[in-house]
């Protein structure tokens, strides 16, 4: 499968790229992970939006995310699979990819991420850090970890 990586800010989205972000966010935040809350929080305009696409199709996206806006550092959120990309290696390639755009656009710098506390493993192989105890987020475990 061909893959195509795309970096935006908000305002350069296409009406179906954004349309592919949504609908894959609301499938798997709200929809496989039964967790309902509002996915549309005011920041995605102020953001950069990181996709990769496969066969015309959103297989992992994630959001850039400035500092000052969710943390005082730099953050990445909203990191996502779709079902039909898992076990591809797409998220590793994400994230390695986030990290460095984020870099890239906001200059250097510690990066701050909310992540779903049984991704810890995950994010750890990327050299985060855990930086304090699990908390609820909307039902769902999180623990706050960064990236010096």
């Amino acid at each position: 499968m061909h893959l195509i990586t795309t970096l935006k800010p908000f305002n350069q989205l296409s009406p179906d790229e954004l349309y592919a972000i949504l609908r894959l966010r609301n499938e798997v935040f709200i929809v496989e992970q039964n967790c309902v809350y509002q996915d549309a929080d005011l920041k995605d305009s102020k953001c950069h939006h990181l996709m990769i696409f496969g066969d015309d199709e959103l297989l992992a996206y994630a959001r850039l995310v400035p500092p000052g806006l969710s943390f005082t550092e730099m953050s990445i959120g909203r990191v996502v699979t779709s079902p039909k990309g898992r076990g591809s290696g797409n998220g590793r390639v994400l994230v390695a990819l986030a990290i460095e755009k984020c870099r890239e656009i906001f200059g250097p710098g510690p990066i701050k991420i909310g992540a779903q506390a049984y991704l810890r493993k995950f994010y750890d192989s990327f050299d985060f850090q855990e930086t304090g105890e699990i908390y609820d987020e909307d039902g769902i475990p999180h623990i706050d970890m960064i990236l010096n």
